[in-house]
């Protein structure tokens, strides 16, 4: 198998180190990708001293899916594999991403992650919406057969987060397999601080209701599915009112970031639904630019 990995990166070179490590020792064959966005941490230095990275590219862009997009460019690879610089494959990921390949156009596998009191996994997520069956993966473990991830022509560049989960309801459109491997399996430990970063409420509402109505449109089903994730976020957020785990105004001010990014994604995605009437729906794509990369260093 022509093996190529995508390793998006941003302030992450010690994690990074790990999982570079790890594809060197279970994946020495596979081609090696990093996209390294504007960091500031030595990142760039760490990489260009490894004989193990095939290729960097330096962006200037901090979202996710530009690195994606930008590391999909530079692939060979018949199959293209991307993984988040935080994770390391186990040994069994590779036979096991081998296996599922074979009888498939996209194979994922678990997350397992070291907390204090244990280890947590992942299973396999589908979903029916509007008569079509979704199957998720995991965007920081997944591998695409080369021809699916051009027929979807990459990522949708406009999305901040949920890049995959779009991906997904474009991949089911297209009637392809998504298989899932147990053993296709990535760690992290758990993180000292065990901090938890606040979320953004209004790009998570903006990104759901734009990628729900650019690939369905605006139908009551999809409604009805964007108002009960607001509902159940709602009651869970009042709940940590009553607990004094969020103050009165922090509930109000979420309530105003989820309706103000329902409003702005869903009229962001009925002009994309526009603009790319095709079952790739993505007219914010890999083929639409070519500016991403600031730097290249290739060593093949």
């Amino acid at each position: 198998m022509d093996l190529s990995v995508v390793l998006p990166t941003l302030n992450g070179r010690d994690s990074l180190v790990t999982s570079l490590d790890a594809l060197a020792e279970y994946a020495p064959d596979a081609e090696v990708i990093v996209v390294n966005g504007p960091s500031a941490d030595g990142t760039t230095g760490m990489v260009r001293e490894r004989d193990d990275v095939d290729v960097l590219i330096e962006i200037s862009d901090r979202t996710l899916n530009v690195a994606r997009n930008a590391g999909l460019e530079a692939a060979t690879g018949e199959v293209v594999a991307f993984l988040r610089y935080d994770l390391a494959i186990e040994d069994s990921w590779l036979d096991a991403l081998e296996a599922g390949i074979e009888d498939a156009d996209v194979v994922t596998g678990p997350l397992h992650q070291t907390l204090r009191n244990g280890m947590t996994t992942e299973s396999l997520e589908q979903r029916t919406i509007s008569g079509r069956t979704v199957t998720y993966f995991n965007g920081g473990n997944v591998a695409f057969r080369r021809r699916t991830i051009d027929d979807l022509d990459g990522f949708d560049e406009y999305l901040r987060t949920g890049g995959a989960r779009d991906a997904a309801h474009r991949l089911a459109t297209f009637d392809r397999t998504v298989a899932w491997a147990p053993e296709m399996c990535v760690q992290r430990e758990f993180e000292a601080d065990g901090g938890v970063s606040e979320r953004d409420w209004g790009w998570k509402y903006r990104s759901l209701a734009y990628r729900l109505v650019k690939n369905y449109g605006v139908r009551p089903a999809i409604i009805k599915r964007t108002l009960k994730h607001a509902a159940s976020d709602g009651i869970a957020a009042a709940r940590g009112v009553l607990d004094g785990e969020v103050t009165p105004s922090g509930w109000v001010g979420t309530g105003r970031d989820v309706v103000m990014g329902i409003s702005t994604g869903a009229s962001d995605g009925l002009v994309a639904r526009a603009r790319d009437r095709s079952r790739a729906r993505n007219p914010h794509g890999r083929s639409k630019r070519a500016d991403r990369a600031v730097a290249r260093y290739d060593w093949r």
